[in-house]
């Protein structure tokens, strides 16, 4: 029986990866240094202990969603939870999405909005940034006459810039786009502002949120979406049943529980960016000053990919940014511990030097 070829709109495109080497210290995903606190794993222990692992899982997981309307003063009807924040992504496209339809993104960004649209059959349409990598208001009238999307991804902080859109600018967006606003705010905790406030029901306007990062519950896979009542009941169409195991539901509403914790860590991993960006003052870099738990910058006078892979041999993994689009020799580095964040720098001294 011959193999059936996998679909033609498909057959060139790859999966999305990050180089996972082993190294003594890991920066290049944005994942948290830190792991929650004990208390919480003690706790998520005990409650874990009570499911009932014969029977499905909460099909709504209603317990969690109210939580976490809870935390954003929204109502629990406004709320849609997932396995990370990609699977609300990929829930939204095939909704709102597909075949026949556009989707934008502003380059350069997060480089999954634009492999899951495209997986889902959409055709991807894109608007350069400016040079200081946020979108130009004044020419969104003509990307929107030019392109006019059924969907608009903003990502704020955008990743891998880390940039921070302004309030305005994304409240333009929401005015002038044709269809739905996605805002990803995957690194929200670490701005300035969110998007969150601008949910209601008469826009098309849906923001998403991870567990990865602020959380510390990267291992966990878990992500939510803010949006209207009405987009929450449409996408149901898409969602498979029993889609959010127990144990999920379970560690996503205590985590809610450590609030203070998880802003303790927050302003720890803010002054460790603070700090590093003072420090590339001082190399021969260009760095974009961020919003979130990395630091984009570009080597002046050495090629980037050779940068990397000098840190690697040093024990040292970041991201190689450099083949992205409008990112040449560009290197993104997470926030790690201050151990961490201090052997970064002084391999980087040292690779820059040579």
């Amino acid at each position: 029986m011959p193999r059936l070829p996998i679909r033609d709109d498909l057959q060139k495109m790859q999966g999305y990866h990050s180089a996972q080497v082993t190294v003594p210290v890991r920066l290049n995903t944005n994942e948290s240094p830190y792991p929650p606190p004990a208390e919480f794993t003690t706790e998520l222990g005990r409650r874990i202990a009570d499911i009932a692992w014969n029977r499905y899982p909460d099909r709504t997981a209603s317990a969690l969603r109210a939580a976490i309307a809870r935390s954003h003063g929204v109502g629990a009807d406004q709320v849609f939870a997932g396995n990370g924040s990609n699977e609300i992504l990929q829930t939204l496209l095939l909704a709102y999405a597909g075949a026949g339809r556009k989707v934008l993104t502003f380059e350069p960004t997060y480089q999954l909005h634009a492999h899951i649209a495209r997986i889902t059959g959409a055709e991807v349409v894109s608007a350069p940034r400016g040079n200081d990598f946020r979108i130009d208001q004044s020419k969104l009238a003509e990307v929107f006459s030019t392109h006019s999307p059924d969907v608009t991804f903003v990502c704020s902080p955008n990743n891998p810039t880390g940039v921070v859109e302004d309030e305005k600018t994304v409240r333009a967006i929401i005015d002038s786009a044709p269809g739905l606003v996605i805002v990803d705010e995957a690194y929200a905790q670490f701005a300035s502002w969110s998007a969150v406030d601008l949910v209601d029901e008469s826009r098309a306007l849906v923001v998403t949120r991870t567990y990865s990062k602020t959380w510390s519950m990267a291992a966990a896979r878990l992500g939510y979406l803010v949006g209207p009542k009405w987009l929450v009941d449409e996408i149901d169409a898409v969602v498979l049943p029993y889609h959010l195991d127990a144990a999920k539901q379970i560690a996503g509403a205590l985590a809610l529980e450590f609030t203070n914790d998880m802003n303790s860590r927050v302003r720890e991993i803010v002054a460790s960016r603070d700090q590093i960006e003072s420090a590339f003052s001082a190399l021969p870099v260009d760095f974009w000053p961020s919003g979130a738990n990395f630091i984009l910058f570009r080597p002046r006078s050495m090629d980037g990919r050779k940068v990397w892979s000098d840190l690697v041999e040093k024990g040292v993994l970041i991201r190689d940014c450099s083949s992205w689009p409008g990112l040449t020799n560009c290197l993104r580095v997470t926030i790690g511990t201050p151990e961490e964040n201090n052997l970064f720098l002084k391999s980087l001294a040292e690779v820059l030097s040579q």
